[in-house]
């Protein structure tokens, strides 16, 4: 079962340069959740942070009653046992063969046999459709098959929080869409908590149970799937449509008038009231009991939002 993670008043700043102030947030545990925001918004910067990777100047990360922002070293090392991570390019040895790639933290970091090894390396590459592909070097596979030798790789330690760092960055929409389907069927069988970077539109509008939006060093909004698709806050109206007119530049220096001019000339007299359909779990994958309340949070605010329109 996952774990919640609470954040409050977040503030991370390299030198003189604040990435992102005040962020709070609280990820549900089990649930999936995406983090947007134009590039240079500090989108992995918050999943290195979350992790302990990088100390925030001020602010909280609560996991199962304990501020990771105050532990010492060595409880850090045992808090993060919780955590599985799926890096941009998946961070593969190149020259270890697959097997032995998923195989390495668990050689690392525990005391198993070489035979229960073999039984978890195989069990994990069967969730992620990598069965055959053991002798394999990452240099021999897809852009594909590295994302999920890595997302194997982060799940043999049995993790209650995976994040994914970009998970859809240097694939072809066809692949995306295969790994954003293994994604809700991993998250639908071990109920761990996601957190998911990523600049893809589609894959939010389909994947989570709840979305973030960063931009201008802040947490513009973050909550329900739903709330947020039928957003009317510029910033998240232009980033989900992918347009230009909005508070998002090239540079990010517009300046009011300018977006006010803007906002005033698009025509959202056709805007569609029905939201993108959920992806769900695949044939003879369960639906957690969760999503049943899900359906029915975002049916109701589709009613809502017809009753209005």
């Amino acid at each position: 079962m996952g774990v919640e993670i609470c954040v409050e008043g977040l503030t991370k700043s390299f030198g003189h340069q604040v990435i992102w102030q005040d962020v709070s947030l609280t990820l549900p545990a089990g649930e999936v959740s995406v983090m947007l925001g134009p590039s240079g918004t500090g989108k992995s910067v918050f999943l290195k942070t979350l992790v302990g990777l990088l100390k925030p100047e001020r602010g909280s990360i609560t996991i199962q009653g304990r501020d990771i922002t105050k532990l010492r070293e060595h409880d850090l090392y045992e808090v993060r046992k919780l955590f599985g991570v799926l890096f941009q390019d998946g961070a593969l040895f190149g020259s270890m063969n697959l097997y032995d790639n998923i195989a390495f933290p668990l050689r690392e970091h525990t005391r198993k046999s070489e035979s229960e090894i073999r039984r978890i390396v195989l069990e994990k590459m069967d969730m992620v459709g990598l069965i055959g592909a053991e002798g394999k070097l990452p240099g021999e596979i897809s852009g594909g098959m590295r994302k999920r030798a890595g997302l194997a790789r982060a799940l043999v330690l049995d993790p209650e929080i995976i994040l994914f760092d970009e998970p859809d960055s240097g694939l072809d929409p066809v692949r995306v869409a295969y790994l954003n389907q293994l994604i809700v069927d991993l998250n639908a069988q071990i109920d761990a908590t996601f957190l998911i970077v990523t600049h893809d539109i589609a894959s939010a509008r389909q994947v989570p149970d709840n979305i973030g939006l960063l931009f201008r060093r802040e947490l513009v909004m973050f909550g329900p799937r739903a709330e947020l698709l039928s957003s009317d806050e510029p910033v998240v109206r232009q980033f989900l449509n992918g347009r230009m007119q909005g508070p998002i530049g090239m540079a990010e220096e517009k300046d009011a008038a300018q977006v006010e001019q803007e906002l005033a000339q698009i025509d959202d007299s056709a805007r569609v009231q029905q939201l993108t359909p959920r992806l769900l779990p695949g044939p003879g994958i369960t639906r957690p009991p969760r999503w049943q309340a899900i359906a029915r949070r975002e049916a109701e605010l589709h009613q809502k939002e017809v009753a209005g329109a």
